[in-house]
């Protein structure tokens, strides 16, 4: 899936939306440490009140929040592997009510039999069907919109933690009188979901049973227990997994030190193949193999670039000499450069501008400015070097 695909998919999330229909909602509470199932109840979503539909659409949003690779992830199921979540998931799709339940009763069950909680959660499970328009009503011939659209079927889940609320003082405007407010319910927390998943993926507005889209706690935290023995899907690699092992990459055939103009002209390549992907409409993120770095590297002012050199740095940090790189997740989104001084921070296009120089036996750092510099509403004076 890409961030269109999911940015489509969260909008419809709203009350009495024709092209979402939430058909069944399936909450489950389970006791902290001992993972046991305190309380369990499925009904249809419209049957809930409209503030408590509100709270967990909002939920539901933040489930599909986030960027890709870092927040969310495509997962692709494991094979060979008996009674999978996959499986459990696409008889859950199909099944009547009470199969339903109790297929996400078995994930909750895998769920709680490889983590401990020191809190209460819940897991709520919905089930519905997303539509999207095949194309655009023509105003003229009143052809598109609701008359053609994608059908299809999904189950979404939601991980939450329970909070206990404070104690407060509050004033009865009745008995004209301050009360201490001490309410023994949890609170369910569904502004920060601490995991979740959408099944199926979907790519090109079609259903892909063989993915699932995972979402982590926190970011580039992804739970890789959950992912193996929850979801039972493959291994990842995080947007900042990639960024380490591709700076390592560079370190290892550039070496320590290196021009800022070459690791901009690295940057600036990496960003153009992005850009050429984008204007091709590719709904794929352009990757980067072994052939590609040794190519960037080279036009980019690297200096005794080859094959052997490249492949042995990719040996020495990839396990797997065929990975490909998401060039989006190579790209910084600022630069920073700390100092005892001072903490620069840029953008990596403008790397070039900034130098490393020695001037009267002492380190500086010389930026290359375009405008006058304002300090305290003082215009610095220019001297000549």
């Amino acid at each position: 899936m890409n961030k269109k695909d999911i940015a489509n998919i969260r909008k419809q999330f709203k009350l009495d939306n024709h092209l979402m229909d939430i058909r069944e909602i399936f909450n489950v509470y389970v006791k902290k440490e001992s993972g046991e199932i305190y309380h369990q109840v499925s009904r249809p979503f419209q049957m809930l009140e409209q503030e408590t539909q509100e709270l967990f659409l909002i939920n539901f949003k933040k489930v599909l929040t986030g960027h890709l690779d870092a927040k969310l992830f495509e997962l692709k199921f494991s094979r060979d592997v008996d009674y999978s979540t996959q499986t459990i998931l696409f008889e859950g799709i199909q099944a009547d009510s009470a199969d339903w339940q109790d297929n996400m009763l078995e994930i909750v069950g895998k769920m709680f039999a490889h983590a401990v909680y020191e809190f209460d959660t819940v897991v709520t499970f919905i089930r519905g069907e997303y539509r999207k328009p095949t194309r655009k009503r023509n105003q003229e011939s009143e052809i598109g919109g609701d008359d053609e659209v994608y059908s299809n079927q999904f189950i979404l889940c939601s991980l939450n933690k329970t909070d206990l609320p404070k104690k407060a003082l509050l004033f009865d405007y009745i008995e004209k009188e301050f009360k201490s407010y001490n309410v023994v319910d949890p609170i369910i927390n569904l502004d920060s979901p601490m995991s979740g998943f959408l099944f199926p993926a979907f790519n090109d507005n079609a259903a892909d049973v063989n993915h699932i889209l995972y979402c982590a706690g926190k970011v580039n935290q992804p739970d890789f227990t959950f992912i193996e023995k929850v979801l039972d899907c493959e291994d990842i690699m995080t947007a900042q997994d990639d960024k380490d092992c591709f700076d390592f990459i560079l370190k290892e055939v550039i070496g320590d030190e290196v021009d800022t103009k070459v690791i901009s002209n690295v940057y600036e390549e990496i960003d153009r193949v992005i850009q050429e992907n984008q204007e091709k409409e590719e709904s794929e993120t352009p990757t980067l193999d072994q052939r590609d770095i040794e190519r960037i590297l080279t036009v980019s002012g690297v200096e005794n670039v080859d094959t052997a050199k490249v492949e042995h740095a990719f040996k020495s940090v990839v396990a797997d000499e065929k990975h490909e790189f998401k060039a989006s997740s190579l790209i910084p989104k600022t630069i920073k450069i700390s100092t005892k001084l001072a903490d620069v921070t840029i953008n990596p296009k403008d790397l070039k501008n900034v130098k490393y120089i020695t001037y009267e036996g002492k380190r500086c750092l010389l930026l290359e400015v375009d405008e006058e510099v304002v300090v305290e509403g003082f215009r610095l004076e220019s001297k000549t070097l």
